[in-house]
């Protein structure tokens, strides 16, 4: 086994998630899926004592080499206490406030699906987080009825996640936002994004969940993981804004909403939903983080450093994520080719070019090699096939959705 310094003496055990079905020695699934698994063993090295890291190399092949060694953030990782969940101020309407639980009083949610739902219908960002992180952990213990996307009457997810009436007030076309020189605009952007984020971790796994009765658990696991991810993202970056600047918390500055524009295009197709947002979108975060995280360090500002670096890393799995779920259903559709169904979902889902320049080292580590990527151009056109606009923000009534949550009968 190949040795690899440990830069932290303390070592932790992490545990699988639940529902993934991986044998930890052979890598294989009962869902098909095969992972690629590896002995590893932490042990002092006899020459200095020091605590090292021994990984098994692969048996087949040479042309490996060991991407990456990093400690894992849990700045946002333990779940919510047990006891009574507090209640959150939600904005009803401008000069009122009601007062919403985490957990819905009547007819609180059983299944993964209805928390999905349920979710997407929560305007308020706060409420949308502290629901996420309890939905997340009640699926990882095992104390859902199901997932529930086999039901017959799983419910349906709106067509745009509602906003409050102050970032309805505040959207703007994304090109009057592009310029972000400014530390808390930047951050305020970023948190904007992530929030939306958090909105289409929920949206695959209740719009695609129903319609693909054979998807296994391991995908749900994948996506509340991005969900519970990008919920923590938009925290650190919230709590930055108000650290640096308590006079513009979050929704008081001008946001766009043209990542839903993806969604509304790819709403009819999981594998179009995987390649646009999970190979397009988030894979661009890869190449455009780097420059954020300097603009901050040359800015002085450590801790939004270290906030952009946490993120960067989670982006990293959230796109290996997204390639491994395009190329189950690329096996599932008859082994395509899964480099050329992405190019040709690209060109059928993108305008205009996938810009570079590229980070290849961290695509590559979540699966993207330059075939993906290089000399790729969508070709699609404006409006819609079907003539409709990709985004329509209509204003927030208030807290509760245009569209009415329902749930099946358990």
């Amino acid at each position: 086994m190949a040795p690899v310094s440990l830069p932290d003496s303390s070592a932790r055990k992490i545990n699988v998630q639940p529902r993934y079905d991986f044998d930890l020695r052979t890598g294989k699934s009962e869902t098909g899926l095969r992972a690629c698994t590896y002995n590893v063993e932490v042990k002092a090295d006899p020459e200095d004592g020091i605590d090292k890291v021994y990984v098994e190399t692969p048996a087949d092949g040479s042309e490996w080499r060991l991407v990456e060694l990093r400690p894992v953030s849990e700045e946002f990782a333990d779940p919510p206490p047990r006891h009574a969940l507090p209640l959150l101020p939600v904005t009803a309407a401008a000069g009122s406030m009601i007062e919403e639980p985490v957990v819905p009083i009547d007819n609180p949610p059983k299944t993964l699906m209805q928390w999905a739902v349920l979710i997407l219908n929560t305007p308020n960002p706060t409420l949308k987080v502290q629901r996420t992180r309890e939905a997340v952990n009640l699926f990882r213990t095992g104390k859902l009825t199901s997932i529930g996307h086999k039901s017959p009457n799983a419910p349906c997810p709106p067509d745009v996640p509602p906003r409050g009436e102050n970032f309805t007030r505040n959207t703007v076309d994304p090109g009057k936002v592009k310029n972000r020189k400014n530390r808390a605009v930047m951050l305020h952007a970023l948190a904007n994004i992530e929030q939306w984020a958090i909105d289409l971790a929920w949206d695959i796994i209740a719009r695609f969940g129903p319609s693909h009765p054979n998807i296994p658990p391991a995908f749900f696991s994948d996506f509340t993981k991005m969900a519970l991810d990008e919920s923590k993202h938009f925290t650190l970056l919230t709590s930055r804004l108000s650290a640096i600047s308590p006079s513009t918390p979050y929704g008081t500055m001008p946001v766009h909403a043209s990542l839903w524009d993806s969604a509304t295009v790819t709403s009819n197709s999981l594998r179009s939903r995987l390649a646009i947002i999970h190979l397009v979108h988030e894979a661009r975060g890869l190449d455009v983080n780097p420059g954020t995280i300097d603009r901050f360090r040359k800015a002085g500002d450590i801790e939004s450093v270290k906030v952009m670096e946490i993120i960067h890393a989670d982006e990293v799995t959230h796109v290996t994520s997204g390639h491994r779920w395009f190329t189950w259903i690329c096996e599932q559709e008859g082994n395509i080719d899964p480099i050329l169904a992405f190019r040709e979902e690209v060109r059928r889902g993108w305008r205009g070019d996938v810009k570079g320049p590229f980070n290849v080292e961290d695509r590559e580590k979540a699966g993207l090699t330059k075939e993906f990527y290089e000399g790729l151009k969508g070709e699609m056109g404006f409006p819609l096939p079907d003539g409709r606009v990709p985004f329509d923000m209509k204003p927030s009534k208030g807290a509760v959705a245009d569209i009415t949550v329902q749930y099946e009968s358990i």
